[in-house]
Order: structure tokens, then C-alpha cells, then sequence
């Protein structure tokens, strides 16, 4: 598996199956599926909140009584 580094330094890549070490290469395979699990996980989130925003969005624009003005604020 190649795995890509990006960081100030620069960007490298890596063959995790190269690793010579067997519990290094276990770890790291269970890393890079941790971090996989993660960005899963994350847009998921992103999602499903953008989504319930939308929705509140579009149930209070529907809702006249609730509106209030904005009071102004003092910039000088």
C-alpha cells in the first residue's frame, strides 16, 4: 500500500508492504485505516450538518413571527 506524506517539508511517498519490521507494518496499516475510518467519518458529519442547517434554514424562513430585526452595531 502507498501512502502519501504531505508536509512543510515537502511530499513523499511511501510502500507500507516494504517494511521490513512486521509489527511496524501492522501498525501503520492500522493507522492509514484509523485515519481512512476518520475521513469517513468526518464528511459524514459535514453532511449531515450542512443538511440539518438547510433545513432549519428553510422551517424558520417559514416562520414570520419568529423574525427579529438585527439590532445595529456601533462600528466607530
Amino acid at each position: 500500500m502507498i501512502v502519501t506524506i504531505k508536509n512543510d517539508d515537502g511530499e513523499f511517498l511511501f510502500d507500507i508492504n516494504k517494511i521490513e519490521d512486521e509489527a511496524k507494518k501492522q501498525e501503520a496499516g492500522v493507522i492509514v485505516q484509523k485515519v481512512g475510518n476518520l475521513s469517513v467519518i468526518i464528511e459524514a458529519l459535514d453532511f449531515a450538518s450542512r443538511t440539518h442547517r438547510a433545513n432549519l434554514e428553510q422551517l424558520l424562513m417559514q416562520c414570520e413571527e419568529a423574525k427579529i430585526e438585527a439590532e445595529p452595531t456601533e462600528d466607530s
